[in-house]
């Protein structure tokens, strides 16, 4: 198993994030979602100059982007956006598209549940075609039922993925999600086996493993038993961060549009210290270095 991580959660620069990986000795990078926001030719020469390989990307469901949306224009402009990610993994030589099919924070449904899920299989197989195309994998991703309604669950991302009926799309789970929603957390990573494309890793509360109450010498063991070789993609949220930006934004540069904007002040990581993100970074990999 290799070592990444997400970017999307600390606002900054991208060469600020790839140097801070490869100085604590991560692998690779899950690039955050957002196409337009990069120069995909710097950031491929910035990843060769430091060592990181680009594990994939992870989409960011802002508003406007849903597959199962019942505007037939929010869906086409939603497979677009997942296209135009895919061509972005590409350039930067990614493996893997971790798939979120629905708006983050809409927990109401849009239409019939049948309706729903044929809009997202229609979708996720015209995305998956063109990921094929570069050799690239797609994970459905189930979140908790806090942040979407659709995909909650191991069970209904693989039936998902299934209906989709493409051989290079699969399931990606996280470690946070699956011990809100699982009965069974370790069985549903046995039970995803060989369709397991990604795993996302936070503790119980969110935090950098170790500072909740998940078992993850048992957890990394369960990944080890159905033979997952992809990456352990780092995405910690850290609970004291949920304080105004500021003059963040334009201090260091960042472009976004205003949904990317307002995804960012809800979720990211914004007011703690350099120092203080770092070490969290850094005790993550060291955490996890003692069980794989």
């Amino acid at each position: 198993m290799r070592f990444a991580m997400h970017n999307w959660m600390r606002v900054e620069p991208i060469d600020v994030t790839i140097r801070r990986l490869a100085r604590f000795g991560y692998d690779a990078i899950e690039i955050s979602g957002e196409p337009a926001q990069y120069d995909w030719h710097a950031v491929r020469r910035l990843l060769d100059e430091h060592g990181i390989r680009c594990w994939g990307a992870v989409t960011l469901m802002t508003e406007g982007r849903d597959l199962v949306a019942d505007d037939p224009a929010v869906r086409r402009a939603t497979v677009a956006y997942l296209k135009e990610t895919i061509r972005m993994i590409a350039a930067l030589g990614g493996e893997i598209f971790c798939v979120v099919p629905s708006t983050v924070g809409k927990i109401v449904p849009s239409a019939s549940p049948e309706e729903e899920w044929e809009w997202c299989v229609a979708g996720l197989r015209e995305a998956a075609d063109l990921a094929g195309e570069h050799g690239i994998r797609i994970g459905i991703e189930p979140l908790n039922r806090f942040e979407t309604y659709f995909i909650n669950r191991h069970d209904q991302a693989l039936a998902l993925a299934r209906d989709v009926a493409r051989p290079n799309v699969g399931v990606t789970l996280d470690a946070f999600h699956i011990n809100i929603e699982e009965a069974d957390p370790l069985q549903a990573i046995r039970n995803t086996g060989r369709l397991l494309v990604d795993f996302h890793v936070a503790d119980t509360n969110r935090r950098p493993p170790g500072e909740g109450h998940w078992d993850w010498p048992a957890l990394l063991r369960t990944l080890k038993e159905i033979g997952y070789e992809g990456a352990l993609t780092s995405e910690f949220v850290l609970p004291v961060d949920h304080t105004p930006y500021g003059e963040r934004f334009a201090e260091e540069n960042v472009q976004a549009d205003a949904a990317h904007e307002k995804f960012l002040r809800d979720h990211a990581t914004a007011s703690i210290s350099e120092a203080y993100y770092d070490r969290c970074v850094e005790r993550t990999i060291r955490y996890l270095q003692q069980y794989v």
